[in-house]
């Protein structure tokens, strides 16, 4: 009960919906086609260099116009240096570039479907290597879970689980304290969108 944790000092939405985390360790977001997800991860992806480095992995699109459309809807070049694109980079490109010096404290991986091969103990691997780094793994949505087994694997084990739905981000989080109501709260990715989406339901 002594010991201490660094938690990131999040504030507004961000605070209501993910409480006030610590930066390491794994999280993931997942959601169907169309439902705003790409949206939320370059939102989070902006507010996280408020606290560090951010490498966003591009897996599935690559350096491609409806990537260039999202960073520019939320105005990412407001981070500036504090977050860096990367082309496909596989589990070994990552693992190498987290040795270096000025490595990122954030990890996005969008998404892991399209890491072929990895595994429970890459995974494992990955996290104990490096205890100080949070790793964001995107997902596909099957039935309103994630898609795959890894993903599924890796659901179970993160800290924060965000499904994304109707431009909405419902998240579960460890860091949620009840009484201090920060934690839990729906997030809104675009107003407009949530408004019909769930209107018509």
């Amino acid at each position: 009960m002594q010991a201490k944790f660094e938690t990131a000092p999040f504030t507004g939405a961000w605070l209501a919906s993910l409480g006030r985390p610590e930066l390491r360790g794994s999280w993931i977001v997942y959601g169907g086609s169309g439902s705003g997800k790409t949206t939320y991860v370059m939102q989070l992806c902006k507010y996280l260099t408020n606290f560090g480095r951010v490498a966003y992995n591009s897996l599935e699109q690559g350096l491609s116009l409806s990537l260039q459309k999202a960073w520019e809807r939320v105005g990412m070049e407001e981070a500036g240096s504090k977050i860096i694109l990367l082309q496909k980079e596989s589990l070994k490109d990552i693992r190498e570039r987290l040795t270096k010096k000025n490595a990122p404290n954030v990890v996005v991986i969008d998404s892991v479907n399209y890491w072929i091969g990895f595994t429970m103990r890459d995974y494992t691997r990955l996290k104990d290597d490096n205890p100080n780094t949070l790793f964001v793994f995107i997902a596909h949505e099957d039935k309103g879970q994630p898609k795959g087994n890894m993903a599924k694997n890796i659901r179970y084990d993160a800290d924060i689980k965000i499904r994304v739905e109707g431009y909405k981000a419902f998240a579960t989080t460890r860091y949620e304290d009840s009484d201090k109501d920060e934690g839990g709260h729906d997030f809104t990715i675009w107003e407009q969108g949530a408004r019909e989406y769930w209107a018509e339901l």
